[in-house]
């Protein structure tokens, strides 16, 4: 999948210039020996008083076990929060470490990382770095910011562009409105673009009279008029999908990947492909909740589940994701987005590498590559916190580290935009593209309402200080099934942070996660006992409750009390 990479390219010549980046670019001129490290400094967002900067370090020289890159900087900058190195500062200088997962650096080889920080006044580029004490070489090169009077020419129709949300508006769906309409105070977000879910062979052309994917891609047509615009369509139907949650099953058995290519996937590309819709921006988001489970839900976890080892034995997991990738990849209209959980799943260091790594398995294989994708999509369908304000992960209270509270229980991340933002690293370290964007399903984590803490919790103990000042007000990161309290999250919304291609209601609000009780259906799909209210947990949720909603309908069906729970708790508020 090609991007555009002028804003890259462009940085190849520069060293320090008013965009905020610096590169260590190799000296041209003949006959000089190949510097020892080249280093990508770019600050992605900057908004006065705080910023956060992406670093890719190239290792030039010998191949090392460990690395450790030094800066000083020129300003007041200080180093609040990192992701993928271990960043430390004393007085101006600045030393970052690898992680136990990225140490490793061949001969040409690149490890990435970001950090947050803080400053007044300026916030000038770092003048020159060290890898491992050597000095990176920086030519005196100038600004690599691209002419402003000479925008770039548009993308001609069907051709990529690096975001395919930004100037364009986002399909409604006008089944989903007319149900979030219809419900009391409903008319206030009924306008919302929200995901198109084609879940099953039969949703391709249309279930029991409603909408198929024609219909949708017509109807966008229409919305889409004199502009551009994105339709979003979730990719859900694996063989053996959802080995570990019963409410998501499928209609497809485990082995049968064949009746997945040829029944489902091939009919989606061929529709997709159907030069009518070229001139959409066709935004998929591939297999939600696939991957990760062959990592952290199989033999040897406390988690495993049988049908998990099943599918980790078979391989249709990454057969059927890289197949897709492969065939809607191949359409020049067509944003591949894999889901990639959340940090409540997989923010522990045993999950995100190993993760990270299957993703890649995923992304190459059945004559899929790397460049079937565009990015990576979080939080789908889920509800933790985008930003947890109130504590911070570098946090302690009386000399305990927040990652040892109950809540945080050693994870490295403490909401959605911090893990997006690393996960984006680990990604482009994999060979993923540098330009990779992520999306964050806002949907359902908003936790606002009367129950929305208003700062920090005491810091009479470290449980005390994260459960007093944490947003997310679930019972345990876990609990994933109509949660009570939840609300709607920060609205849909292109480009909002460093690396994040768009806020998303990928999850339509108001369609339930899973049925209470056993309800029989043509669809698939079991019944957890996580969406029973009763509920007192597993190993999955830490044996707590499942803090879920009751008289709920099985997946993907309205649910009345959830679309007014999380317009009550909404956060923002509505108005």
């Amino acid at each position: 999948m090609t991007r555009s990479r002028t804003a890259m390219l462009a940085a190849l010549a520069l060293v320090a210039g008013a965009s905020g980046t610096a590169f260590a670019a190799q000296s041209a001129g003949s006959g000089t020996a190949a510097v020892p490290c080249t280093v990508d400094y770019q600050v992605q967002n900057d908004w006065g008083s705080g910023f956060t900067a992406a670093v890719t370090v190239t290792n030039n020289g010998a191949a090392t076990s460990g690395w450790s890159l030094g800066w000083t900087f020129a300003g007041s900058q200080k180093v609040t929060n990192s992701w993928n190195a271990k960043v430390g500062q004393s007085g101006a200088a600045v030393t970052a470490t690898n992680e136990s997962y990225n140490g490793t650096l061949a001969t040409g080889g690149s490890a990435s990382f970001g950090f947050q920080g803080t400053y007044s006044g300026s916030n000038a580029v770092p003048a020159t770095f060290t890898l491992n004490g050597v000095t990176c070489n920086v030519d005196g090169g100038g600004s690599t910011d691209p002419d402003p009077t000479d925008p770039p020419d548009p993308p001609e129709q069907g051709e990529r562009v690096n975001n395919p949300y930004d100037g364009a508006k986002v399909y409604v769906n006008p089944e989903w409105s007319a149900k979030a309409a219809a419900e009391p105070g409903g008319d206030r977000i009924a306008d919302q673009p929200t995901g198109v879910w084609l879940d099953r062979i039969a949703a391709i052309e249309g279930v029991n009279g409603g909408m198929g994917l024609r219909d949708h891609l017509d109807e966008a047509l229409a919305q889409k008029g004199s502009g551009e615009l994105a339709i979003q369509l979730v990719i859900y139907n694996l063989p053996g999908r959802d080995c570990s949650a019963l409410a998501s099953n499928g209609e497809l058995g485990p082995t049968e990947i064949d009746r997945y290519k040829t029944e489902y996937i091939d009919p989606i590309a061929e529709i997709l492909g159907d030069p009518k819709y070229a001139g959409l921006r066709i935004v998929t988001t591939v297999e939600i909740d696939s991957l990760p489970n062959l990592v952290t839900n199989v033999s040897g976890r406390p988690t495993a589940t049988p049908n998990c080892d099943v599918m980790k034995a078979n391989g249709n997991y990454q057969k059927g994701v890289g197949y897709a990738l492969n065939k809607l990849g191949a359409i020049g209209n067509v944003y591949n987005y894999v889901d990639a959980g959340h940090h409540g799943w997989l923010g522990w260091d045993s999950n995100f590498g190993p993760s990270a790594e299957m993703f890649k398995t995923a992304a190459t294989t059945e004559g899929a590559t790397v460049d079937d994708v565009h990015g990576f999509i979080v939080n789908t369908a889920n509800y933790s916190a985008l930003k947890e304000e109130n504590f911070k992960i570098t946090d302690s209270v009386n000399g305990t580290s927040v990652r040892q509270s109950k809540w945080v229980d050693w994870n490295q991340y403490t909401d959605e935009l911090s893990y997006a933002q690393a996960m984006r690293a680990k990604l482009v370290s994999l060979g993923f593209d540098q330009n990779l964007g992520m999306l964050i399903d806002t949907s359902r984590n908003g936790w606002g309402g009367t129950a929305r803490p208003a700062g920090p919790g005491p810091q009479t103990s470290v449980d005390a200080y994260v459960d007093g000042g944490r947003y997310d007000r679930r019972i345990h990161l876990g609990n994933w099934c109509n949660q009570s309290g939840a609300g709607l999250g920060e609205r849909p919304q292109a480009s909002p942070a460093a690396g994040i291609d768009a806020y998303v209601w990928m999850k339509p609000p108001g369609e339930s996660d899973g049925a209470s009780k056993e309800i029989p259906n043509d669809e698939g799909k079991g019944f957890d006992r996580m969406c029973d209210p009763t509920y007192e947990g597993n190993a999955r949720n830490g044996n707590s409750p499942s803090g879920a909603l009751a008289d709920a309908p099985i997946s993907g069906h309205w649910f009345s009390a959830q679309f007014q729970e999380l317009m009550k708790n909404a956060y923002p508020p509505l108005s």
